[in-house]
């Protein structure tokens, strides 16, 4: 294996670097995000739950402090505050998807620069076997493959993400509705006399 990667060129060595970078931050910002996600999840969801018993949503929920202003509520502050906690629940998602579409064509650029190194030494000599070509071709490969590697994690991980924030966006919008079923477009529709979690 070290005569493998010791035939390596400079080239190769910086995309598989690149490619490493790239596959490390993939799983860091996986851990990160489905952890958080999953506790806005279950934030959102037991505030739900409250808002169906007629109390005040817990301190740290998305719409608590506009509910506890007890300013005039509708669509449309509700919907500045979902959004806002969109943008925060998916910051990150858009690097896993810059990792996922071009970690492949960073390792088939590292294959075909290692392959061009290869044939323009090949050339001088004449003759040219399947015998000689075949390791060249198997060591110029191994970017491409690492490429993919870290390319279907990140595709996966932005797949499972993406519908982790759905999922959070729905009991945000059922917050929303029953907020603007209240026949009093305020938070008055709300136990005044449970405090805030």
């Amino acid at each position: 294996m070290s005569d493998f990667f010791s035939d390596i060129g400079a080239i190769t060595w910086f995309v598989l670097i690149w490619l490493s970078i790239y596959f490390i931050a993939n799983i860091w910002i996986f851990l990160w995000r489905f952890f958080k996600l999953s506790s806005m999840i279950a934030l959102e969801k037991n505030t739900l739950e409250l808002f169906y018993n007629n109390h005040l949503p817990i301190r740290k929920s998305v719409f608590s402090s506009i509910l506890a202003s007890k300013k005039c509520i509708n669509f449309e502050i509700l919907n500045v505050y979902k959004l806002e906690a969109i943008k925060k629940a998916t910051s990150g998602l858009s690097m896993l998807s810059i990792i996922s579409s071009t970690a492949p064509f960073i390792g088939l650029f590292g294959t075909v620069i290692e392959i061009l190194e290869a044939f323009y030494h090949l050339g001088g000599d004449g003759k040219i076997s399947f015998d000689v070509i075949a390791p060249i071709i198997s060591k110029a490969l191994i970017a491409t493959s690492f490429g993919i590697l870290t390319a279907v994690p990140a595709y996966s991980f932005y797949i499972i993400l993406r519908r982790k924030a759905y999922e959070f966006t729905t009991y945000l919008d059922m917050q929303i509705n029953i907020i603007l079923s209240a026949p009093v477009n305020t938070a008055s529709n709300v136990d005044s006399k449970i405090t805030l979690k």
